[in-house]
């Protein structure tokens, strides 16, 4: 059994690392709220970005284009947004097992990384490190998502990688935050496919009009949306030239806000259960520290006992 000095010593080093993690939950709060209230007020546009831009390629018909052809190289580029800093509970690790668990070949992976704890597991799992851009999470900017997504659009374009994927934490709630990996290029070509053979040339569906100018919604009254083949004005080149670098910018940059949510909110609940565990530590020492010490008080007062009936007999 320790002794009473150990214990004591024991329960003092805990009772300072709860302090230590008592305000690196605050910190994360205070943090957490600012990144909340961020990643909540842009998730809908970047939500709406995605599925619009991907709808709208697969409408389109066959256009030669960098953006749209599938290059030849077998090269996937992944941006992977992680943190620079650790004690966030499984944050970063579930990130690293999204990557290492999926279909992506590790020969033909190149990681464009945010953040050093993804760079750094992945580079000892032997992952090639393509790009570092890790001082980009500390506080994320709409410019550095543009200067990032000009990176891979460029090797895209040259056809020195053939896929860009991006993998981060979606930010659900305070305590959910979902693990995410999506292609960003080139939208799969039976998508496409399928699309045209659902909705052919000159195909009619009928739906519920939508609020006219004045906001009056006629009773009865049914729109007639055409599947037909995406036009662009004036030329599809020079639209597709405008519309994909602000597609992919505004998709990185929307993962960057999500994840420094999620990873305050992650490193807030680690803290949470750090100060809680440190609680129930603290009060087992406090049992064995009161065993410990009745037990040697004990012990003392058979000694003085056993002496005296030494001496009186």
């Amino acid at each position: 059994m320790a002794s009473m000095r150990d214990i004591k010593r024991r329960k003092t080093s805990i009772q300072s690392t709860q302090q230590i993690t008592k305000a690196m939950k605050l910190v994360s709060t205070v943090k957490l709220q600012r990144a909340k209230t961020r990643a909540e007020r842009s998730k809908a546009y970047f939500n709406c970005m995605y599925e619009t831009i991907k709808g709208m390629i697969r409408r389109t018909g066959h256009i030669d284009h960098p953006y749209l052809i599938k290059g030849t190289s077998d090269k996937k580029a992944v941006v992977v947004i992680t943190s620079n800093r650790g004690l966030a509970g499984g944050y970063n690790s579930n990130i690293v097992r999204l990557i290492t668990g999926s279909d992506l070949d590790k020969k033909d992976v190149l990681i464009y990384a945010i953040g050093k704890k993804g760079r750094d597991t992945l580079k000892r799992r032997g992952y090639t490190i393509q790009e570092d851009y890790s001082e980009v999470i500390n506080e994320p900017l709409y410019k550095d998502a543009m200067e990032i997504s000009e990176t891979l659009l460029e090797a895209y374009s040259k056809q020195e990688i053939g896929e860009i994927w991006l993998a981060y934490t979606g930010f659900k709630n305070t305590v959910s935050h979902i693990p995410t990996l999506i292609k960003l290029l080139p939208v799969d070509d039976t998508e496409r496919e399928e699309y045209k053979e659902n909705n052919p040339v000159g195909a009619i569906d009928e739906g519920i009009l939508t609020d006219s100018l004045d906001g009056s919604k006629p009773a009865g009254s049914h729109s007639h949306s055409v599947g037909a083949i995406m036009n662009y004005e004036p030329e599809e080149t020079e639209a597709l030239e405008l519309i994909i670098p602000k597609y992919v910018a505004s998709l990185i940059y929307g993962a960057l806000v999500e994840a420094v949510a999620s990873e305050n909110g992650a490193r807030m609940q680690a803290m949470d259960s750090a100060t809680s565990n440190a609680e129930e530590m603290i009060g087992t020492l406090e049992l064995q520290y009161n065993r410990a010490r009745q037990g040697h008080i004990t012990q003392e007062l058979t000694e003085i006992i056993g002496g005296a009936e030494a001496l009186s007999s």
